[in-house]
């Protein structure tokens, strides 16, 4: 990975959330006047508890919930030690005789052993008398954290209900946008910061998010060793809760963490003169916290166990097919996620896209499987009827040893079975499903596109959409995998780490460290093969792959309308909704054909034709159109919505027509007008001390959750809109450029000039995690050095000939492997004493 010699410095102006003038203000208020809120010293945490307070609607849900964490732990372990201990399975099974003198029924109290007797096996148990103790320690500290966080919790239903005048009973019927919006405004008032005189929707989502952006950020980056090549199994992708909880541990807050406070990166973390000593001390850390966890191992492992044991048992057994389902993985949702996303707009997105996965990747039943199915299913069927008909017959049969164990088995068998039995009825669209997918979950390796088909994509796309069934394996397997790949695999990144938090951490005035790719500032950050071309200024290094920042910024200014971006990402913005806009009325010239870009919103209309994400491509429609059906969900009988002009605005066909017909422009897929009735009764609703549920006309307490879910499809729609827009022009830009190149060379001389041109082709193609290109050090050096350049220390120095050096094969970003190309080659890690070597500002790409 490439290593800049730059020091930690403040974050530039362009970075700034203060208003001008106010980069340094600090607010006096007299003693007296001191509202209860002000000056929160914590205000990460503060942010934290307000919004997992929002999602867990209200304190009492809280309360509950933790109060049940609690009993269940104490059960989990008291009732795995009893049936351990004090049951007698020799007469629970009939192999003991038991002798009644006023029954001959054997009952279940006839299997447990007397308390003394239990008690001295107990005691006599030395794994469990060491189970009861680890449990009992980690069952205080949760006590003590259950208790302190009560009455921090405490604190925030005062907020909400004196400040933010939201009581408990109306919360679940506020949305976030709405809890945001009042925060930002009692800032005037209460000056729960200090340091800034007006807080911004995006000093919120930092101070919540700080430490999450930076696990995006090092996904992105593939920085995390997450992804492994295992023999016969090809690559796998291997990151559980028990991983991500120790990579937090040794990041963030854990003792001897990178951070010294939950909002500030150590001093020493932020100078790249003793870089290596500081490796040198991650990876000791590192392999400590590898050894404890290893040591730690059997009773993570037997929780883990009986934890699932008790947790799956009863699904199973009601819904047998339930491990046949799939679930997003852990690795899908950091990979998938965009910066400044909170959790519930990521699974908003996920829940969205779920149907369409699994629809997708039951595409591919074998057919192997499917005839062994049917027939597995055919036998084990039989024999169960003849087994419920025999127990229909005469109850009696149930009596007969086995026989109910089998109705059980045989009837497990059957519903595994069907689940590799495909719908006869389905059909075949793996790229209109995959279409689909990327309108929600915006993000996909490009060599996806145009392959939907292949077991390739399906294996990739695997990874992140998996088996419930793995995923509870890989949670078991977990405490024995973990160890070991923080000392083998995390320690060796260790140089790498240190290299990226200082690199990549900036400070912002009013927040402190945080990322600086959760700044979504396309100049430092930007991909030139994702509409930042001429606008960037970032090196390979600096680049987010796979589009991450502009997707990012663009979805965070669709779902946060009132927030103002920087002037560069402002025109971004603005450039790529023109775009957008002048392809709407190509199309409604009739020039489809040249309107490439747009025919991906195709599938929209017939993958969800009950979705407001396609009927809203039909035309904003006004509240009164909008009615709850019978059976509560929200009906939308859409009229061809009308411009200003009178022109109806967009409307997708089935793709089956081949084109896309579009009458009038764009804005459909924007927000409504401020005129219109949703957003007038939004702001009422969010400028007010108004019940949501009372807003507009007051009469109705579905009538604001109707609202808030129309503004909310809007900006989903806007979203997927874009989101397929840019990955049309991505891909487009990726195939005329190869185009250009191919034409070069079949018009240049049949000489050895031919040759030449073959090498140099690709040097301009977009690099990213799906196209690395193989290029000479001549040509890598000479597209870093109109790139490349360093903007946080001050001085900005372009890249000369004597730093050019080979670029190492690249793994991709996004965490798709790809293979090595010829000719590169990995250089060593300059050492301590070749850093000064280094010109100043020179970063050297390893």
């Amino acid at each position: 990975m490439a290593h800049f010699d730059t020091e930690y410095q403040r974050l530039e102006t362009s970075y700034n959330d203060s208003p001008p003038g106010e980069e340094n203000l600090l607010v006096h208020v007299p003693e007296g006047t001191k509202p209860q809120w002000h000056h929160i010293e914590n205000l990460d945490l503060f942010f934290q508890r307000i919004y997992n307070m929002h999602q867990k609607n209200g304190f009492t849900c809280m309360l509950m919930g933790e109060i049940f964490e609690l009993v269940q732990l104490v059960f989990v372990v008291a009732f795995t030690v009893f049936l351990a201990n004090c049951v007698d399975y020799d007469i629970l099974f009939a192999n003991k005789f038991v002798n009644h003198t006023d029954s001959a029924k054997v009952t279940l109290p006839d299997a447990f052993l007397p308390v003394d007797v239990c008690s001295a096996r107990i005691r006599d148990n030395v794994a469990a008398i060491f189970i009861l103790v680890i449990s009992g320690v980690f069952w205080i500290h949760r006590l003590t954290k259950f208790i302190y966080n009560i009455c921090c919790y405490w604190e925030i239903r005062s907020f909400y209900n004196n400040a933010l005048k939201m009581s408990m009973a109306d919360l679940p019927y506020f949305t976030w946008q709405e809890v945001q919006a009042r925060i930002v405004e009692i800032q005037k008032e209460h000056q729960i910061c200090i340091h800034k005189k007006e807080l911004t929707e995006l000093d919120i989502y930092h101070r919540i998010l700080r430490f999450k952006n930076y696990m995006v950020a090092m996904v992105n980056k593939s920085l995390l060793p997450v992804r492994f090549h295992l023999p016969m199994l090809g690559n796998w992708v291997f990151y559980t809760r028990g991983l991500k909880y120790n990579f937090e541990l040794i990041f963030f807050w854990g003792p001897g963490s990178l951070f010294e406070n939950e909002w500030s990166l150590k001093t020493e973390y932020k100078r790249g003169g003793n870089r290596l000593e500081l490796a040198d001390r991650l990876s000791s850390r590192i392999l400590w916290i590898g050894i404890a966890n290893l040591l730690l191992c059997p009773v993570i492992l037997v929780w883990q166990i009986l934890y699932a044991f008790f947790s799956y048992t009863e699904v199973i057994k009601r819904e047998p097919g339930s491990l046949g389902a799939r679930c997003w993985s852990l690795y899908g949702r950091c990979y998938l996620r965009h910066f400044n996303e909170l959790d519930h707009e990521l699974m908003s997105r996920l829940c969205k896209g779920y149907k369409a996965s699994s629809k997708y990747m039951n595409c591919f039943m074998s057919p192997l499987f499917t005839v062994v199915a049917k027939n597995v299913a055919f036998f084990a069927g039989s024999l169960l009827a003849v087994l419920i008909a025999l127990t229909i017959y005469d109850e009696d049969v149930l009596a007969v040893e086995h026989v109910l164990s089998s109705i059980t088995l045989l009837g497990v068998c059957v519903t595994v079975c069907r689940s590799f039995i495909p719908d006869k009825h389905m059909v075949f669209c793996p790229e209109q499903l995959l279409k689909v997918i990327l309108a929600h979950i915006h993000y996909m390796p490009d060599h996806w596109q145009g392959n939907a088909h292949r077991y390739e994509t399906r294996d990739e796309f695997s990874q992140l959409f998996q088996y419930k069934a793995v995923f509870i394996l890989e949670e078991l397997l977990s405490p024995v995998i973990t160890p070991f790949i923080l000392i083998f695999c995390l320690r060796r990144k260790s140089l790498e780490i240190i290299d990226f938090f200082r690199n990549f951490t900036v400070e912002v005035v009013g927040v402190g460290d945080t990322c600086s790719f959760a700044q979504m500032d396309v100049r430092q950050h930007g991909h030139p093969a994702w509409m930042s071309a001429g606008k960037t200024e970032a090196s390979i290094y600096q680049q987010a792959e796979d589009g991450k920042t502009e997707l990012s910024l663009m979805h965070f200014a669709i779902t946060n309308p009132h927030w103002q971006p920087p002037r560069e990402s402002t025109h971004f913005i603005s450039q790529l909704k023109e775009k957008v806009h002048r392809e709407a009325t190509v199309s409604h010239q009739g020039a489809v054909g040249d309107s490439h870009a747009f025919t991906s919103i195709h599938s929209l209309q017939s993958e969800e034709p009950r979705s407001l994400i396609a009927n809203l491509l039909s035309g904003p429609p006004p509240l009164a159109s909008l009615h709850l059906g019978r059976d509560g969900s929200l009906a939308n009988h859409v009229s061809v919505g009308l411009s200003d002009g009178g022109a109806p605005t967009l409307r997708s066909l089935s793709p089956l027509s081949g084109s896309l017909h579009m009458r009038g422009s764009y804005p459909s897929s924007r927000l409504p007008r401020p005129d219109h009735p949703a957003v007038s009764a939004s702001r009422a609703m969010a400028g007010s001390g108004t019940d949501a549920r009372t807003v507009s006309s007051g009469s109705s307490a579905w009538e604001g959750q109707v609202t808030s879910m129309v503004l909310s499809e809007y900006a989903s729609t806007e979203m997927s809109i874009h989101a397929l827009y840019m990955h049309e022009l991505h891909k487009q830009q990726s195939r005329g450029e190869l185009s250009r190149h191919t034409w070069h060379r079949q018009e240049s001389d049949e000489s050895s000039e031919s040759v030449i041109d073959d090498v140099e082709a690709p040097r301009n193609m977009p690099r990213s995690n799906t196209f690395p290109c193989t290029a000479t050090p001549h040509q890598e050096g000479a597209a870093l050095q109109s790139s490349g350049q360093r903007r946080y220390g001050g001085t900005t120095d372009a890249l000369s000939g004597a730093s050019r050096s080979q670029r190492s094969a690249r793994v991709a970003m996004g965490g798709w492997v790809e293979e090595i190309q010829p000719g590169r080659h990995h250089e060593p890690v300059p050492e301590e004493g070749s850093e000064d070597e280094l010109p100043p500002q020179i970063h050297k790409v390893t």
